[in-house]
């Protein structure tokens, strides 16, 4: 099987055990108003990097370098990274840690390969020069000045559908809050 086909049959692996990984998460979750409370605020650091990275990102039309591609390539998963860190605290429970961390392990970086070689396919030289500037996912702290700053546009982050981040991630708290306080 070829890397490229591996890297598909990740990614639609990775859609698919979502649910899967949810249902792990909500029998482990021990959640309290604490581990909410502090869950959210992370989650919502996830949730706003996700918003500011679909405002800038035409995907597979033109390279994105602008916002929160000018910290890392891939704002977008490193966002799910921290929407999930905050999800794991919101559970209160090592084990939700755990299947969160192990989950992302296993499907994020062959996924992050993929998009990179595709990256490198569309744009050959645009991606070349900006992979030398702009770390893969952990984010630098001060952005890339060789490239523009870029607007966000509402436009764009609805034509993403980012608003189902949104609406999932207001699934999940219903659901924790419903295990912390009728499933104890």
């Amino acid at each position: 099987m070829s890397r490229s086909k591996l890297a598909r049959v990740i990614y639609g692996l990775r859609v698919r055990i979502g649910p899967l990984l949810l249902i792990g998460i909500f029998l482990a979750a021990r959640p309290t108003w604490c581990s909410l409370a502090v869950g959210l605020g992370i989650a919502a650091v996830g949730l706003a990097i996700r918003a500011w990275a679909a405002g800038h990102i035409q995907k597979e039309k033109k390279l994105a370098v602008s916002g929160p591609y000018r910290h890392t390539r891939n704002p977008l998963y490193f966002g799910n990274f921290v929407l999930g860190i905050g999800i794991a605290a919101a559970t209160n429970s090592w084990w939700g840690g755990g299947l969160f961390l192990f989950y992302f392990g296993i499907f994020y970086p062959p996924v992050i390969v993929e998009e990179r070689r595709r990256m490198k396919r569309l744009f050959p030289a645009e991606y070349a020069d900006y992979a030398a500037h702009v770390p893969l996912f952990f984010p630098r702290l001060r952005p890339f000045s060789g490239y523009g700053a870029g607007r966000f546009r509402w436009s764009i982050y609805r034509k993403n559908r980012e608003p189902r981040a949104l609406a999932g991630t207001a699934f999940v708290w219903a659901l924790l809050i419903a295990k912390m306080l009728f499933f104890r």
